[in-house]
């Protein structure tokens, strides 16, 4: 037959010195003991729960006998079939119970003590006084002294506000305080001495002590301990209780078997609809990204690496022609003497030169001396999250990924530090100036699985386009071939001869008098600026086009400032098969302002 477990707890307020080689001793002996539990130590003293063979207590509760200050230690027992603690645990803490309020001594100062035979004497005899339980909200849940005042906490810290709003002429009444084994009532006691209550008495040993002395007398229901048991009944054998690990209350047999008790996620008390428990989720979220961009990432001036990736066409060129080219809007003039100041660097960092042939497809970095980054708008959203995907409303103008200008004033940059130590994985891209629906992964196989439907053209995109003229068809389409290579200020256009493959499907919703539209846009395959490229290569360029422009016209940029009018394109709709429940999943947002 196996041996018993014996559980001990025990504290006691003394002043003790040099914790760390104390905490060695205390941890070597135990585990030479094979005792598990945890001993909290301190400057004010130690508070421990351990559990082990009877002879293995013993010799434990002699050695911290021995430590001076601690020779009238008192330890409550119980037993039980099985070991209620996984390891062994010694810690040094700044107290032994977290209060939070300095000038309380429980060592020089206490609260005077009544004993667990006076306290069902004094009840026996129905005196006038008032019971006061000290613990927490889930421990009182589990049991109490008949008509005591429960002080609805969370923790033990919020106990002082508590005591401040106790009606004043609760100063001049009898109080007895309680606690499991006594040790919240070293502090409670003198704190509410000190705040002017002038009959306070501490349960000695708290409710543990009362049930080995007195049994469970005036008392209803079992006692919270802090180990595998769960609770205890007065006469301190194990209850059929179990710990809800999502929120800590103790759950009777019968709680156990409701639908809301799952393993190690929630119970009956902490159990929320997944409606509910994803708006708390995404409410977080938001708080995060306000915080976030209270003030933007880039606008602190800094030195930036601007990459810049050779397209095709300037492939053999020297790099003052390629940087001259694909930055035209500057005068070459300024490109030669930032070659001549070391500002361009290869991807190991090494100086360029001017005269350097280069080849398409390298890339190079442009230095860019202290430097801030232009305004974007933060105002993301976070519209849906689970443990694999991400759907976000992204606002513009704000570009997805550092690029440009854009290093920390991007959209992944912003979720790097709301989902940190996380890094969210993009599926897709959406210009600067388009917003709407973007898709994240948060696991590298949920991103596997998504970018390969994008690939395999297996993911509906729906957009709505507000654009100037009125189409003759309800429903038309454009397959016209996209350049590879960007031109002019970042912008694509239509090259049939050498273009990638491109299809876009229109059809118009509404017609106003304004002579503009408003189209359901889906795009068939994914190029840069394909919708916006469609739509002006057939006469239609989209409201708020600064780059795209009436009579087939290129604008000189394409950077928008948050206080320009928006661009009228929203990506609205996203359909995918979801990565973990092989489910089609469709996500759809609200309407934009522009689209009536």
């Amino acid at each position: 037959m196996a041996q018993p477990i014996f559980n001990i707890s025990a504290y006691r307020f003394a002043r003790l010195e040099n914790l760390k080689p104390l905490r060695e001793e205390i941890l070597s002996l135990a585990k030479t003991l094979k005792l598990k539990g945890t001993v909290l130590i301190s400057q004010e003293g130690i508070n421990l729960f351990v559990a082990g063979p009877k002879d293995a207590i013993e010799q434990f509760l002699t050695f911290v006998k021995s430590i001076p200050g601690l020779e009238g230690l008192a330890a409550k027992y119980s037993q039980s079939d099985y070991q209620p603690f996984n390891r062994m645990l010694v810690r040094i803490k700044k107290e032994i119970i977290s209060f939070g309020v300095d000038g309380i001594d429980p060592v020089g100062k206490p609260a005077p003590k009544i004993t667990a035979e006076e306290l069902k004497k004094w009840l026996d005899e129905k005196r006038p006084l008032t019971l006061l339980d000290t613990r927490n909200e889930y421990e009182v849940k589990l049991g109490t002294f008949k008509d005591a005042v429960n002080p609805h906490i969370d923790t033990f810290r919020q106990f002082p506000q508590f005591v401040e709003k106790l009606k004043p002429e609760m100063k001049e009444e009898p109080i007895v305080m309680f606690c499991t084994g006594g040790i919240r009532c070293e502090k409670a006691g003198p704190f509410m001495e000190k705040m002017g209550f002038k009959n306070v008495f501490q349960l000695d040993g708290g409710i543990l002590k009362y049930f080995e002395k007195v049994g469970g007398a005036h008392y209803e229901g079992d006692c919270f301990v802090f180990d595998g048991r769960v609770g205890v009944d007065p006469y301190l054998s194990e209850t059929p209780h179990k710990l809800c690990f999502a929120c800590l209350a103790p759950l009777t047999a019968e709680e156990q078997q409701r639908k809301e008790y799952i393993l190690g996620k929630s119970c009956p008390y902490c159990f929320k609809d997944p409606e509910s428990s994803l708006a708390e989720k995404l409410a977080r979220r938001q708080k995060l990204i306000e915080e976030a961009t209270q003030v933007l990432p880039g606008a602190e001036p800094y030195e930036q690496l601007r990459p810049l990736r050779v397209p095709q066409k300037y492939d053999g060129k020297t790099a003052l022609e390629f940087v001259s080219g694909v930055l035209s809007h500057v005068p070459v003039g300024e490109w030669e003497k930032e070659f001549e100041q070391s500002l361009f660097l290869d991807e190991s960092h090494r100086v360029v030169g001017a005269e350097r042939k280069v080849k398409a497809g390298e890339r190079y970095l442009h230095v860019l001396p202290k430097a801030s980054e232009p305004p974007v708008n933060p105002n993301v959203g976070i519209l849906y999250e689970d443990e694999s995907i991400i759907i976000v409303n992204k606002p513009a103008p704000l570009p997805v990924h550092p690029s440009g200008r854009f290093q920390r004033n991007t959209l992944q940059y912003i979720l790097n530090r709301v989902y940190y130590p996380r890094i969210p994985k993009p599926i897709h891209r959406l210009d600067a100036n388009t917003t709407g629906l973007v898709v994240y992964a948060i696991s590298k196989s949920a991103a596997r699985d998504l970018q390969r439907q994008f690939e395999q053209r297996k993911v509906e995109k729906i957009y709505w386009a507000r654009v100037q003229g009125n189409p003759k068809k309800d429903e038309f389409s454009c397959d016209i071939p996209i350049s590879q290579d960007a031109g002019e200020v970042g912008s694509r256009t239509i090259d049939e001869k050498n273009g990638l493959p491109a299809k876009t499907d229109f059809k118009v919703i509404k017609r106003f008098e304004d002579n503009t539209t408003l189209l359901e846009v889906r795009p068939l395959t994914g190029r840069t600026n394909q919708i916006r490229i469609h739509l002006w290569t057939l006469g239609f360029p989209i409201c708020g086009e600064q780059l795209y422009l009436s009579e087939n016209k290129l604008g000189q940029t394409q950077t928008r400032h948050p206080s320009d009018k928006p661009l009228c394109l929203h990506a609205s709709r996203l359909r995918f098969t979801h990565p973990i429940s092989k489910k089609s999943f469709e996500y759809a947002s609200e309407p934009v302002a522009w689209m009536n």
